[in-house]
């Protein structure tokens, strides 16, 4: 659990020379809002995936953040999974049997326009500057699927936010970089696991090494200090069981970082 007794940072991006700007945070308020808000400089909304808040709650979190707080969104699940995923026995009304074949996996139907309506409504009260759309393993590479993807990404309002996509497992390479080049979307990986391959920022989810319960190593955190290296903006979301602590050990690690190569510049000038 996270220790409040933990060094913690106010929220500013966090970088050194050669590297981008770099935003840390966790899936999901980890700690309380107002301790968040003062050890990180971003979060990504999780719960909206299970079951949309209401569009004042979204009003009201976003009005009690500091100035320069970053929101992030997760798709509503009606959007990318379909009713036979686990995930839809936290949703507040089960799926009529007989209209479970129109949710899911970005369907040309009313009802994933409507989820969408209702995610982009949450994600605009919050200010939310990306909207990341997680898709299950059973999205698999198909013509349909393909085509279902490219229909809603080329038909919904894209103004005012970027969309970040990220596929599992049969998705190969080139398929993944052709399509988030023809749609513009920020292709979301763990870095720890593979490389992201297209997107003007780079947006990296940690679900941990060999999963949830995974607590990141020194080493790890260093690779993924090596990965955020170069000129994109870059956001860390730490998504495993120990994620406020992993999230603050890589920001103090940053931070340190940085402090040090500023210490170098001044001490070479003189």
């Amino acid at each position: 659990m996270y220790n409040p007794g933990m060094r913690r940072r106010q929220h500013t991006e966090t970088g050194e020379p050669g590297m981008a700007r770099v935003k840390v945070g966790t899936c999901g308020f980890a700690m309380g809002q107002q301790e968040y808000y003062t050890t990180f400089p971003v979060v990504e909304i999780q719960q909206t995936f299970y079951k949309l808040p209401r569009v004042n709650t979204g009003v009201r979190w976003q009005a009690g953040s500091p100035t320069g707080f970053e929101f992030t969104v997760k798709a509503w699940q009606l959007i990318t999974h379909e009713p036979s995923s686990p995930t839809y026995r936290r949703l507040a009304k089960p799926i009529p049997p007989e209209l479970k074949a129109r949710y899911g996996a970005f369907r040309p139907t009313e009802e994933v326009a409507e989820a969408w309506t209702q995610t982009r409504a949450f994600a605009a009260a919050l200010g939310a500057s990306i909207i990341v759309f997680q898709c299950p393993p059973s999205f698999t590479p198909t013509s349909e699927h393909i085509a279902n993807l490219r229909r809603f990404f080329t038909t919904i309002d894209r103004t005012g936010w970027q969309a970040a996509w990220e596929p599992r497992d049969a998705w190969t390479p080139d398929t993944i970089r052709g399509l988030c080049r023809e749609l513009d979307l920020i292709h979301v990986v763990d870095p720890l696991k593979e490389t992201a391959l297209h997107g003007a920022i780079r947006y990296y989810r940690l679900h941990g090494i060999t999963g949830y319960r995974y607590v990141h190593t020194d080493q790890d955190l260093e690779r993924l200090k090596a990965a955020c290296e170069g000129d994109l903006p870059t956001y860390c979301l730490f998504n495993n069981l120990l994620m406020a602590e992993d999230a603050v050990r890589f920001q103090t690690l940053l931070g340190e970082k940085a402090e040090t190569s500023r210490l170098r510049i001044v001490t070479a000038a003189r």
